[in-house]
């Protein structure tokens, strides 16, 4: 079994539509895009975990990307349903702003900012051109941020 890259729920290796959300898959996790770019997709929320546990799967996750040569990692951490963004999301963006500022990934993008007309997607876009068939490109999806190992 492997997440849908939308929703994040459990489908079928291979599957290319998610029985649950109807989405499309851009590709399997695993796959190995052009180039040798691995993209890799998790989703934090799954379980509906305390923050502290969502953030010690992404510290995990974090550094299984590293072993495994991973260049983008989709971090799925939900909105939350008040509509003011969710603990998981907030925290998991705080982490990632202090990775950054350590030098331990290379940037990160905010799914509201995942849009080929701003600065760091199109940056992002020149250096892993498979991305620009994301199902989450141009979406506006505050439940999600992009990692750039």
């Amino acid at each position: 079994m492997i997440l849908c890259q939308v929703c994040g729920n459990d489908i079928a290796h291979g599957q290319l539509i998610c029985p649950f959300c109807g989405g499309k898959q851009d590709f399997p996790p695993e796959a190995v895009a052009a180039g040798g770019v691995l993209h890799k997709v998790v989703n934090l929320e799954l379980g509906k975990p305390l923050v502290e546990s969502a953030l010690r799967k992404l510290q995990m996750e974090l550094e299984s990307c590293r072993q495994q040569n991973l260049r983008v990692l989709t971090v799925i951490h939900g909105y939350g349903s008040s509509g003011k963004g969710g603990a998981i999301g907030a925290e998991c963006r705080k982490v990632l702003a202090y990775l950054k500022g350590n030098g331990d990934i290379n940037t990160f993008i905010p799914g509201e900012d995942f849009r080929s007309k701003s600065g760091p997607t199109r940056d992002l876009l020149r250096r892993f051109p498979q991305l620009a068939t994301n199902v989450h490109l141009n979406k506006g999806n505050r439940g999600i941020t992009l990692v750039v190992l």
